[in-house]
């Protein structure tokens, strides 16, 4: 098996990544009135075939033959003469046949004017389409501040999807672009399931209510611990106060938004430094801008680890520059110098083009020394 499995990931045929959720017993639920026509259907095949191996000696597989035919009402004939006593019977399977015909006909009607099978559907889809995603967002409950956060993420191409318990979420999603979306309560562990929170960078949570995002932070890092995740989600959220921010920072969160305090400070550097008012807009946040800043995590097994600063020679490979050093004990050390070595799981801030961030992630993210070195 191990080696047909190696063969097909050679060949690229593995399946597709499944749901760690399905909708199987809903499904079950809406196809439970079916039940009785399918009897019907399998009982009249029954009496059928042994009606007319009784009545007329047919044999079993003319008899299964005829049923068919005369059930389902084809009018492909007589398969061998039949007697009075037959075309009676044929009579009786035929008649059958249409009752059972029409029940079937009214019972699919039925469940499809009722849309929860076409519904069920199309979060079926919705939830194979989410298991696909990897370090992705799950951002909790819409509103102003999701349509915000969601047109910025699809601008640097980072996935996300967005979990709210309103009955037109789709028609929401639909008008706001959010290509992934779960209608539920998102404090729930099977609305986290369906998210596939498990493959996750973090969520984020800004509800106008604290409650509900004290609920999603608990529930998060319960679902952390019952599931073993192997790294700490990265959690945002809001609050609309300092007693709040403390709370939530408290219960877990990584990083709480305060309005209040973030006006401030954007007037405070306005007022201050009016000449560098839209230094992070035009330099840092713009999805066009060729400047990129980005925290850097050095793995275990870089080869980097224990090296000095001058020897990695990211400035001629890569050409970012080294700004700021941050260890894995959280200690951050700006501007740091050549000789500064570098250590297992610390975070390099790194400033560069887009282009040279990522060829940086690629680099240090190698067990050996790339070959580009050797001519630097």
């Amino acid at each position: 098996m191990k080696f047909i499995h190696k063969i097909q990931k050679m060949l690229g045929w593995e399946s597709p990544p499944k749901p760690q959720i399905t909708l199987g017993d809903a499904f079950y639920s809406q196809l439970k009135p079916f039940r009785l026509p399918f009897i019907l259907m399998v009982l009249t095949m029954f009496v059928g075939t042994f009606g007319y191996m009784i009545i007329d000696d047919f044999t079993l597989m003319d008899a299964i033959y005829q049923t068919g035919i005369t059930f389902t009402t084809v009018g492909f004939g007589e398969q061998a003469p039949i007697s009075s006593a037959g075309r009676i019977f044929t009579i009786t399977l035929i008649i059958m046949g249409f009752a059972i015909f029409s029940m079937s006909v009214g019972v699919l009607v039925s469940q499809i004017n009722n849309g929860d099978l076409v519904r069920l559907i199309k979060e079926n889809r919705m939830l194979y389409q989410v298991a696909r995603l990897k370090n992705h967002y799950v951002i909790c409950y819409h509103n102003e501040y999701t349509i915000e956060v969601s047109e910025a993420l699809r601008e640097y191409h980072i996935p996300f999807v967005v979990i709210d318990p309103r009955a037109d979420l789709e028609e929401i999603a639909k008008e706001y672009k959010y290509p992934y979306f779960i209608q539920g309560e998102p404090h729930t562990e099977t609305s986290m399931l369906k998210a596939h929170l498990s493959s996750a960078k973090g969520a984020i949570t800004l509800s106008d209510n604290i409650a509900d995002n004290i609920a999603m932070i608990a529930s998060i890092r319960l679902f952390e611990k019952d599931h073993y995740v192997p790294r700490p989600y990265f959690l945002i959220s809001n609050a609309q106060n300092q007693n709040d921010e403390e709370k939530l920072l408290k219960l877990g969160a990584n990083s709480v938004v305060t309005p209040a305090k973030l006006t401030a400070k954007r007037v405070t550097a306005m007022a201050a430094r009016p000449d560098l008012e839209n230094f992070m807009e035009e330099f840092l946040l713009q999805s066009d801008n060729p400047i990129m800043m980005e925290e850097v995590l050095i793995p275990k097994y870089s080869w980097l680890v224990l090296k000095k600063l001058k020897e990695t020679h990211l400035r001629e490979i890569a050409n970012v520059s080294i700004i700021g050093i941050r260890s894995k004990a959280g200690v951050f050390k700006p501007m740091p110098k050549g000789d500064m070595l570098v250590t297992s799981e610390s975070k390099l801030l790194v400033v560069g083009t887009n282009k040279g961030v990522s060829y940086t992630k690629k680099i240090v993210s190698l067990r050996t020394k790339p070959e580009e070195l050797k001519y630097v």
